[in-house]
């Protein structure tokens, strides 16, 4: 199955999970393949991410409620992208996104538009809002060049 597009919001949330130390690559990889392992907000959930580059794409594998049930490229799977160096970062925005409990905030406000702007209110008293929303924007950018295939028989790899 082909991955859908990111909400906006989902490039955040990766960065606010590598400033929180969250995301935790395996020993060993290879630069056509990442395992890894992406703790939730709350610290209650751990997400298998496993990524393989071929040709010009991504299989991919993430068993979060993003990736596996609503079809698009979820943020744990983008945030082992930005580890690997595969796609943008930017220390400052990731530090002004580290501590945001954003299943609490999605759950309250279910509606990611209401999220993200508090989100980057609260970001934007440490970096400006420009900034985050250039980075956001570079992220997605890169995501739109190439092809996400959900793979579920790389959970068993």
């Amino acid at each position: 199955m082909r991955l859908r597009e990111p909400p906006r919001i989902k490039v955040l949330e990766a960065a606010g999970a590598i400033a929180d130390g969250r995301v935790h690559l395996a020993k060993g990889l290879t630069p056509d393949r990442l395992d890894a392992t992406v703790v939730s907000s709350e610290g209650d959930r751990r997400y298998r991410v496993v990524v393989v580059k071929e040709g010009g794409g991504y299989r991919v594998y993430s068993d979060d409620n993003g990736t596996r049930l609503r079809g698009y490229v979820g943020y744990p799977i983008i945030s082992v992208l930005m580890l690997a160096g595969a796609l943008p970062r930017d220390e400052q925005v990731e530090v002004a996104l580290k501590g945001i409990d954003w299943r609490r905030l999605n759950e309250t406000y279910k509606k990611y538009s209401v999220v993200e702007e508090i989100v980057l209110k609260r970001a934007s008293e440490q970096v400006p809002r420009g900034r985050i929303e250039a980075f956001r924007e570079k992220v997605m950018g890169e995501l739109r060049k190439v092809p996400f295939t959900y793979d579920e028989s790389l959970a068993k790899g």
